[in-house]
């Protein structure tokens, strides 16, 4: 092949060559650095997103799971868009994770709800671990907070563990959130009794460096039962004295009033007997 040849052979080449290269080569540069904006983007949009967890007080296991999952997902989301730009054919692509997806959230249905719930859970704090929690009919003190379950430890050291879909969907009473609580004191007397001093027998019970003067304790009559009179001693306690103020209401109640001659009813069961005499 002479000159001449060779080079009408190439200037055809470049001819079919140089557009199809100006209209991909164009895509394909502005792919590359959509692809390097979006990537720096999304790790940054990722650390800022773990700040702000932080200031949250998230769970460390929580910010980085949350982290990466947002990553992960708008990187994948990222290169598809970036294939697109190219001319990659991406229907089919994201069908077949849509599929994938679906059929994974079937089979792990279960698991999901109770990893939202961990999720849920650990963002939102209704309870921290140390904290004593009444939920699904099991009370006792957060012992570990999981990504799908919670562990419970009862007063009588059993391990219960609660998964966290349930108990986020739940009504949880947390009883160490407050700092003060309510204390509650019911007792009978007998119909006889001096009212006036059995209330001021329980409103000196109360004064107790454990029991909190502000607001002050209260000793009102409850009811007037069939049986017995019931007083009641209301006072209020820091969360931490709760159940000592309790103890000492139930060990002093009964000395202090029967120092006073105030007697507590026994109880009292009617029995009635029926004789049948038999037929003549």
């Amino acid at each position: 092949m002479d000159l001449n040849a060779q080079v009408s052979h190439l200037q055809k080449l470049s001819e079919a060559w140089i557009p199809l290269f100006l209209q991909y080569g164009s895509r394909v540069l502005l792919a590359v650095v959509t692809l390097g904006i979006g990537w720096w983007v999304i790790n940054t949009v990722t650390r800022k997103l773990g700040g702000l967890l932080a200031l949250r007080n998230a769970d460390l296991a929580l910010q980085g799971f949350i982290g990466s999952l947002t990553n992960i997902i708008l990187k994948v989301l990222l290169i598809v868009s970036v294939a697109s730009m190219i001319g990659v054919e991406t229907t089919s692509f994201v069908a077949a994770i849509g599929a994938a997806g679906l059929a994974i959230g079937l089979a792990l249905q279960g698991s999901l709800a109770n990893f939202a719930g961990g999720v849920l859970i650990l963002l939102f704090r209704p309870f921290r671990i140390g904290d004593w929690i009444e939920a699904q009919s099991v009370s006792g003190t957060v012992d570990n907070i999981l990504i799908f379950h919670t562990v419970l430890r009862t007063g009588d050291n059993k391990t219960v563990i609660v998964p966290n879909g349930i108990l986020s969907n739940g009504i949880i009473t947390n009883t160490n959130r407050q700092p003060t609580r309510k204390v509650v004191f019911d007792i009978g007397v007998e119909h006889d009794a001096d009212l006036r001093q059995a209330l001021q027998v329980l409103l000196e019970m109360a004064q107790d460096p454990r029991v909190l003067q502000d607001p002050a304790p209260q000793a009102v009559v409850a009811t007037l039962g069939e049986n017995a009179i019931t007083l009641s001693l209301r006072a209020w306690a820091k969360t931490g004295d709760y159940a000592d103020v309790v103890a000492h209401f139930n060990i002093e109640a009964r000395d202090r009033l029967k120092a006073a001659n105030i007697n507590i009813p026994a109880p009292q069961r009617m029995v009635r007997v029926v004789q049948e005499t038999a037929a003549q």
